[in-house]
């Protein structure tokens, strides 16, 4: 079954236009790294070159921003919903 992932518009061309794919893993570093597999050079707009969180990026696992739970290392299960939103900047 998987974690249903909601790929943002600006994402969309490294998923072949698929607004949410279903990725297997235990936990959110085990989701983005599958997400690579999956679908190459997303995971370079999500984390940074140690394998981080990039700030502008937040991801939300069931509504909630990982980096107030375990940050990657957040577990997930079958059925949870991931959802990755840039953020957006402007005054």
């Amino acid at each position: 079954m998987g974690v249903n992932v909601r790929i943002p518009t600006p994402l969309r061309s490294l998923t072949q236009g698929q607004a949410e794919v279903s990725v297997g893993g235990k936990s959110i570093r085990e989701i983005v790294d599958n997400l690579e597999k999956a679908y190459p050079g997303i995971k370079e707009r999500i984390c940074d070159e140690q394998g981080n969180l990039r700030r502008f990026v937040n991801l939300y696992l069931n509504d909630e921003d990982v980096r107030f739970l375990k940050d990657l290392q957040t577990e997930v299960r079958d059925g949870d919903g991931l959802s990755i939103v840039p953020a957006i900047a402007g005054g």
